[in-house]
Order: C-alpha cells, then sequence, then structure tokens
C-alpha cells in the first residue's frame, strides 16, 4: 500500500501546483498570453462608440459636464442687484474662452434669487441676472444665437435654505444646451469637429516665450 499511497501523493502535489499561484515567475510565463494587461474594458471603446451613434448615449451631456468641470459655471450678485462685479466678469471671461473652444454649441443661462422680496419681483430679478450674463458673454466675441436667458428659477431653487439674505443663492447658472443644429445622431460632424480639434491642440507644443514680454522681442533688420 505504501506504493499506492506516495503515487497519489504525488499526484496531488503536482496538480497543486499548477493551481493559483502568486509567484511573477509563475505568472508571467504560464499564465495565457495577454491575460496580465487583460482588465476586461478592451471593449468599452466600441461600446461607447456604439451607444453615441444610436443615440443612446448624449453627447451633450458629456460636454456639460466637461464644462462645468474645466471652468467656473457660476457667478454671484450683490443684493437685489443684476450687475456683474469683478469677480463676475472675470468667471464670465473664462466662459467666454471655453465657449469660442466650441462654437457648436449653444449654452443657456439660468438665474436665480435669495428668498428676500415677492416671488414675482424676484423671478423677474433672476431674469435680468441672466440677462446680464448673456449680454456680458456676447461682448466677448460669442455669437447671441448661441446664448439663451430662457428661464429664470426667482428664488425656487436655492443653494442655502434660508430666508435671509444669500449671496450664494444670488447668482446665474451657464449650462450646455446643444448643439446649434440639433440631429439625432453625431454622424453631422459635430462632435468630430470638437474631437478633431481637441486631437490637434494636444500635439502643439508648450510656448517657451511665456515669460517674455512685448516689449522685448526684437526682429532682425
Amino acid at each position: 500500500m505504501k506504493p499506492i499511497i506516495s503515487v497519489a501523493l504525488a499526484s496531488s502535489l503536482a496538480l497543486s501546483a499548477c493551481g493559483p499561484s502568486s509567484d511573477p515567475v509563475y505568472t508571467q510565463f504560464y499564465r495565457e498570453a495577454g491575460s496580465l494587461v487583460d482588465t476586461g474594458q478592451f471593449g468599452n471603446a466600441t461600446a461607447n462608440n456604439t451607444l453615441i451613434l444610436t443615440g443612446e448615449r448624449q453627447y451633450t451631456f458629456d460636454l456639460a459636464n466637461r464644462f462645468a468641470s474645466e471652468v467656473i459655471t457660476t457667478v454671484n450678485f450683490a443684493f437685489n442687484s443684476s450687475t456683474l462685479d469683478a469677480g463676475a466678469r472675470d468667471a464670465l471671461n473664462q466662459q467666454a474662452q471655453w465657449i469660442r473652444q466650441f462654437p457648436e454649441i449653444r449654452f443657456r443661462v439660468y438665474g436665480h434669487t435669495d428668498a428676500v422680496g415677492s416671488s414675482g419681483y424676484n423671478k423677474r430679478l433672476g431674469l435680468a441676472r441672466a440677462n446680464a450674463v448673456v449680454h456680458y458673454l456676447s461682448t466677448r466675441g460669442i455669437s447671441r444665437t448661441r446664448l439663451e436667458a430662457v428661464a429664470s428659477f426667482g428664488e425656487t431653487q436655492p443653494l442655502i435654505v434660508t430666508q435671509g439674505r444669500e449671496r450664494r443663492n444670488r447668482r446665474t447658472v451657464t449650462e450646455v444646451s446643444g448643439f446649434v443644429k440639433s440631429h439625432p445622431t453625431v454622424l453631422d460632424g459635430k462632435y468630430a469637429q470638437i474631437i478633431y480639434r481637441d486631437y490637434i491642440k494636444s500635439g502643439e507644443a508648450p510656448s517657451q516665450l511665456s515669460g517674455i514680454v512685448g516689449s522685448d522681442l526684437r526682429t532682425e533688420q
């Protein structure tokens, strides 16, 4: 019986050697080729393209998220005012710079107020704030046809719930609202233009002239 037991034990050890191992040498040379880099995400790009082309994924939603993550989309106002202060203009200059890069996209500006005052007055004030933002963006090279101040939430959507004065509630919010010419899919080329511009820009070398002022530049005679 001893030889049989020895053979069985040897077989068991041989089988256990074929099991999963954390040894890097074993992992590298005995796993299926490509298994180390296969994270299960190889098909994501194709799946994403299919969703976009079939209209199942809203590309405007992705652009809206990008806009919100790359610029300040909110500006605030003084009490009972629709006048843009220096901070608001700085934020809108940043918005305008982003918007100019995407001539295919339309934007909508929503105006808000705090809870002080009547509902009707606050709705008019919120709309006046939205119009002030649209007017300023139009002076920064943005076509007025791409900007809408069509809605005012007045006091109905506060960031801070309070009946008193609250600067954070006195605001406008700029959002992506769609493409200049609507189309059920991206086959109209609008989204492709955006991707291509980003691709070209990614290949540009960073400028080495950032520390040189205009008066220091000289040209050869």
